[in-house]
């Protein structure tokens, strides 16, 4: 299976970009046994920006691991673009990470005695582009998250501000049909959090980036246009967000 073949079959325009339905999530077995996920049924359009908020235990982190194919369901389907993920092959569910998510996590988690610009092109080095086009690349990805002119600067160069919008611009330089932002501001300030929101805001209204970030903050689900409550692994709640910016 090619990343175009998952870009068409089985998806008509319209359809929802991602699609739960009735997926559990089990570890362990027997008396060890501990039900994650007890059967969610969710469906997610391209272009949404969703806020996916509980309580530790609440089943969110879980969520997010099947969404970023790290993870398959115990029972249940889940749908990526009408591809049923669960029954993808480990080397087809990478194909699938590859070309159509990106990943930004509460830790930047870049290469410490690298430049910027070479953090942000180690996707497209994984991809084989050609050297000259991942650097045209990765220069217009920083300018996208507004650090241009920081190209050569390392991240103990950087601001954890900076760092984060690396980070950011590493996970678009794909071009991903998804972003998928586990506690992007868990490290920041209140006022780098809020850069950081509307940087993500700004991919989401302009580039049409689907976002599913998972928050403990209210004020960063704010920016969300949808905000999903999860508790004891199930949806407890589901509802627009009347006040995103």
């Amino acid at each position: 299976m090619t990343g175009e073949e998952i870009g068409t079959r089985d998806h008509r325009p319209g359809d929802p970009l991602i699609v739960f339905q009735g997926v559990r999530k089990i570890y362990g077995q027997g008396q060890a046994a501990m039900e994650a996920l007890r059967g969610i049924d969710l469906s997610i359009g391209e272009g949404e920006f969703v806020a996916i908020m509980g309580p530790s235990g609440s089943g969110k982190s879980t969520c997010m691991n099947l969404l970023g194919c790290l993870d398959t369901p115990t029972a249940g389907a889940y749908r990526f673009k009408g591809i049923e993920v669960g029954r993808l092959a480990r080397n087809q569910r990478a194909l699938l990470r590859r070309h159509f998510l990106g990943f930004v996590f509460q830790g930047y988690n870049l290469l410490s005695r690298t430049t910027a610009l070479e953090n942000v092109e180690m996707p497209l080095i994984y991809r084989g582009t050609p050297a000259a086009e991942r650097q045209t690349r990765a220069v217009q990805a920083l300018d996208s998250v507004g650090l241009k002119g920081w190209e050569s600067h390392t991240p103990g160069e950087l601001s954890g501000g900076q760092q984060q919008r690396v980070a950011i611009a590493r996970a678009i330089v794909t071009n991903p049909a998804v972003l998928l932002a586990d506690e992007p501001t868990g490290n920041l300030d209140t006022a780098r959090s809020k850069e950081i929101m509307e940087v993500l805001l700004s991919l989401n209204r302009n580039r049409g980036i689907t976002i599913i970030m998972v928050t403990h903050e209210q004020d960063m689900a704010a920016y969300a246009g949808r905000i999903i409550h999860f508790l004891d692994g199930l949806v407890d709640s589901d509802q627009q967000n009347g006040r995103a910016f």
